[in-house]
């Protein structure tokens, strides 16, 4: 049962830093959305293609708010729900298989 936990653990780790990573791009892509960088950058290339599929899903079900883009907020809190819920409740399920104290 130890290899299942182990396993279980490592899925929620990475799966937690992945998480993470996109939410920093993400805050980055945000920010760069008040500035009018260069989309000819590799950086900002890189960004716009790293979020925009995400962000467009969104912007479709989301209310038109002029020009207030909820999206990023919206993708936010969704990720901080995953990592506080989803990804912990797996560490929890991998200790308690892992240490035998009941599933």
């Amino acid at each position: 049962m130890f290899i299942i936990a182990n396993f279980l653990k490592a899925v929620a780790s990475i799966a937690d830093t992945v998480l993470t990573i996109y939410m920093y791009i993400l805050i980055a892509r945000a920010i760069l959305s008040w500035v009018n960088p260069d989309p000819y950058n590799p950086i900002v290339n890189f960004l716009y293609r790293a979020t925009e599929p995400v962000l467009q899903r969104v912007r479709r079900v989301l209310p038109n708010t002029g020009g207030l883009d909820l999206s990023p907020l919206m993708i936010l809190l969704a990720i901080f729900f995953i990592q506080k819920f989803i990804i912990a409740s797996l560490f929890e399920l991998a200790d308690r298989m892992k240490f035998g104290l009941g599933v």
